[in-house]
Order: structure tokens, then C-alpha cells, then sequence
């Protein structure tokens, strides 16, 4: 069974810090031993110094009287914390600073012999080694200093040795001390270890889960962002990942809805029609009515067609744009022109169309006639009869601002933030009437966003409603007019 995210990382964490402290130990441990070592080492020096010394200044001709050095022997013996024994060139103890020797003239020291390479090592100079000197079962430290007559002549030899078990039993006391000293730590480390793995890795988790529901469709679950390190910036890129899949996948369902309506209602108009003619239930007389109807909606599933054709490749970056320099003030004026027995039909009031300024831009023209035109054709299409439609055309910090405003019923405020949106309605039953796709302001704004330049709207409901367009202003305008 895999490991999940939170064991390994808590596991390996908590391995590495035991792992760190152990090695700390190893390292402490041959530290401490070989400075342990080195002061028995010159604790042992010391004593032989002041025994030899000793023995030097207060022995006669060579003569070493037990009972007078006993007393020194024992002294630095007890003080040293060391066995203190004196030997003679063929390397039997004749003198110990032990207890058992005062009382018996006789101990463990004095039963062997110490053998002559070990005498002969402390000929010429002090020398420390570890050794049973053939007289301990365990290893001892020694060290060893001749005593030398006035010819020069060694003719004794002081011993200090002192147990190696001794300082192993030291250090052991010491590594005790520091593993228990190390639990308390240890125990409040893997409790901090633990919260900190679980606080690092339950993000991770809430991710995963959140993932497999958004396999399933589910993108209501959201990170919570408590931190503002790396994990909490993964969080919140992690939500807004899925606040834009939400609503990708909003957009596709009100798409896909969207599209079957749009292309149910005119199908189902056709085809009743059509059913009604071929089985006679339309007189004759009434056929060519009905088949203009059918006429109509055929057109409108072509507007429907060519609309989300143009979305498509939009959207895909498939169109590109192909600029040339134009006055939009002229390419507005053949569009109104264009729509003039629709303006006539309605009696509608044109203003401000003679009063534009000149402007050239350097745009898609075939683009942006068709942005002009919708909003032409809208502002036309939703003006009651009798109204009146404004244009406006000026230089507003180098960039073309063309506005159009029709008095009208105008435009709900609570629609107003979703009036760009595909397929978005703001009357349904009155703009299906009027031949809306629901595409045209989607498509304009999308149009007029890939030349770098704004659509916005404003309106006030039974008064106006504006729409306005700002596209970048040609830089070489003022040029070519000298």
C-alpha cells in the first residue's frame, strides 16, 4: 500500500532529525572519548612527574624505603583517582599505593611481573598507551617514568594506571544524560513535526478531493486560503482555476442551451408549416403567407449560422485582421445611408449625423462595419416610431469615440453588466421577435477588443440607451492631412 503524502513527509522529516541527532551523539561520544582521554592521560602524567620527582629528592644511593613512600603514593594514588606502583629494572612491584598492599605488604599488583618491553618504553621518555600490563584482566591507560640514579641508570620505574571501563562508564553517564535530555525535545519536536506536515499537506489533500469532484462535475469546492506562503498562493490560483472552469462549464451549458433553443424555435415554425402545406391543412390561398414565414426563418437560422461561424473563428484566433486606413466618419455615414427607408418607415430623428469630425483609423474595415452596423441596426430595430438616434464622433486622447444613442424603452440596469455576453437577451420574447441572435453585441465587443480598442454601454429605462465605441486613432492622420 502506497504511502500517503503526509506519512512520507512526516516520517521522512522525523527520520532525518533522529538520524541528525544520533550522528551529534557518534560525533559527541569520540569527541568526549578521546577528551576524556587525554586528561586521564595527563592526570596519570602528573602523577608519575610527582612520584618520580618524589623519589628522586628523598631516596638514598638508590634506595627506595616502602614505608616512607607509601604515604606520598597513596596521596596522589586517592587524589589521581589511579593505581600508583613503583617497580624495580626486572619489573617486579616493590612498592603500591593501594590499601591492600599497606596491610598485607602484598597485592594484585605485586603477583606478576610486568614484562620488559613495557619497561622499556618508559626508558627514554614518558609514553602513554593502553595495556593489561600483565597484571589487569581489562585494558588500562598507562603511562610510565624511569627513576634514574646519579649515573644516570634507571633503577626503578613508576607506573599510574587507571581504568579504561572508568571512562567508558563516564562516558556512558554522559550519553545517557543527553538522550534524556534529547526526549523531552524529541517528543515536543515530533508533535511540532506533525502539526506542521499536517498544516503543509491538508491543502494538497482539499486539492485532490476537489479535483476528482471536478472529474465528476462538481466545481463547487473551493481551498480555504490561510496563508499568504507558496501553499496559500497555490490555493488561490488552485480557486481560480476553478472559479474560470465553473464558469467555462457555465458557458458551455447556457451555450449548448442557448443554440438549441435558437435553432428549435425557427425549426419548429418550418416545419409546421411545411407539414401543414403538404397535408392540406393551409388553403392554397394561404400557402405563399406561410411560406414567406418559412422564408423568414430560414433567413434567421443563416443570420444564426453565420453568427456563431464568425464567434467560432474569433474566438479561435482563426480571423485575423487585416487593417487599412479608413475615415470611420464616412464608413458610419454609408451605413446610416444604407438603413435610410428603414429610418423613414419609423419616422425616426436623426441627430449630430452632420456635425461628426473626421477621423482615420487604422482597423479591419470589413470588421469593423460589421460592429457599426449591429449597433446601427439595433438602435434602429428598438426605437419606438417617432424617435430619435444620436451620433456622436470625436478625438478623445487619441483614440476615435464614436457613440450612438436611441431613445427607447432602454435598458434594465440589472442587465447591463451581461448585455456582451453570448446569447444574452434582455427581452427574449421581444427580441426573438425582432430577429435578435442574442450574438451581435458578443461578437462586437470581441472585434472592437482585438484592435486594442473599448464597447461600453449606458442606459436609463423608457429614456436612452448609448452605446460607445473608442478604436486607436491613426498616429500618421495629422501627416497625411499636411
Amino acid at each position: 500500500m502506497r504511502l500517503k503524502l503526509f506519512k512520507k513527509y512526516f516520517f521522512t522529516t522525523l527520520l532525518i532529525i533522529i538520524f541528525s541527532l544520533g550522528f551529534m551523539m557518534l560525533i559527541l561520544s569520540f569527541a568526549l572519548d578521546r577528551y576524556i582521554a587525554k586528561t586521564k592521560y595527563g592526570t596519570l602524567d602528573k602523577a608519575c612527574s610527582e612520584v618520580t620527582e618524589f623519589v628522586n629528592t628523598f631516596s638514598e644511593n638508590g634506595k627506595i624505603d616502602s614505608n616512607m613512600f607509601y604515604g606520598m603514593l597513596r596521596t596522589v594514588s586517592e587524589v589521581s583517582d589511579s593505581d600508583i606502583f613503583i617497580t624495580d629494572n626486572g619489573g617486579k612491584v616493590i612498592i603500591c599505593g593501594c590499601e591492600e598492599w599497606q596491610e598485607k605488604g602484598a597485592c594484585m599488583h605485586t603477583v606478576s611481573i610486568i614484562p620488559e618491553n613495557i619497561l622499556s618504553r618508559a626508558e627514554n621518555t614518558n609514553e602513554f598507551f593502553v595495556s593489561t600490563i600483565n597484571i589487569y584482566e581489562r585494558p588500562h591507560y598507562v603511562t610510565a617514568e624511569s627513576i634514574r640514579g646519579e649515573d644516570g641508570e634507571r633503577y626503578a620505574t613508576v607506573f599510574a594506571a587507571a581504568s579504561v571501563s572508568t571512562v567508558s562508564k563516564l562516558l556512558s553517564t554522559i550519553t545517557r544524560l543527553y538522550i534524556i535530555s534529547a526526549i523531552v525535545p524529541i517528543i515536543i519536536m515530533f508533535f511540532c513535526i506533525y502539526l506542521m506536515t499536517y498544516r503543509l499537506t491538508k491543502p494538497l489533500k482539499q486539492m485532490s478531493e476537489a479535483s476528482r469532484a471536478m472529474a465528476k462535475g462538481d466545481f463547487s469546492k473551493r481551498i480555504p486560503v490561510t496563508t499568504d506562503d507558496e501553499i496559500g498562493e497555490l490555493a488561490a490560483s488552485f480557486n481560480m482555476m476553478t472559479n474560470s472552469l465553473s464558469q467555462l462549464e457555465g458557458m458551455r451549458k447556457s451555450f449548448v442551451a442557448n443554440v438549441s433553443h435558437e435553432l428549435k424555435t425557427p425549426m419548429t415554425t418550418i416545419g409546421g408549416f411545411i407539414d401543414g402545406i403538404l397535408d392540406g391543412t393551409i388553403e392554397p390561398d394561404r400557402q405563399k403567407y406561410y411560406l414567406e414565414i418559412v422564408s423568414d426563418e430560414v433567413k434567421r437560422l443563416s443570420r444564426l449560422v453565420q453568427s456563431m461561424l464568425s464567434m467560432s473563428r474569433l474566438e479561435s484566433g482563426e480571423f485575423s485582421l487585416k487593417p487599412e486606413l479608413f475615415d470611420l466618419r464616412e464608413l458610419l455615414f454609408s451605413i446610416v445611408i444604407g438603413q435610410e427607408r428603414r429610418i423613414d418607415s419609423k419616422n425616426l430623428q436623426i441627430i449630430g449625423l452632420d456635425e461628426l469630425e473626421s477621423l482615420s483609423v487604422n482597423a479591419d474595415k470589413d470588421l469593423i462595419h460589421q460592429v457599426i452596423y449591429n449597433l446601427v441596426d439595433n438602435a434602429i430595430k428598438f426605437t419606438d416610431d417617432g424617435g430619435y438616434i444620436k451620433f456622436t464622433l470625436k478625438n478623445e486622447n487619441m483614440k476615435a469615440a464614436l457613440t450612438i444613442t436611441n431613445s427607447g424603452h432602454g435598458i434594465p440596469e440589472k442587465d447591463l453588466p451581461f448585455i456582451f455576453e453570448r446569447f444574452y437577451k434582455v427581452d427574449k420574447s421581444r427580441s426573438a421577435a425582432k430577429n435578435s441572435t442574442g450574438l451581435g453585441l458578443y461578437i462586437a465587443k470581441t472585434i472592437v477588443t482585438s484592435h486594442k480598442g473599448t464597447i461600453s454601454v449606458s442606459s436609463s429605462e423608457n429614456e436612452f440607451t448609448t452605446f460607445k465605441v473608442t478604436l486607436p486613432i491613426e498616429n500618421d492622420r495629422r501627416k497625411k492631412n499636411g
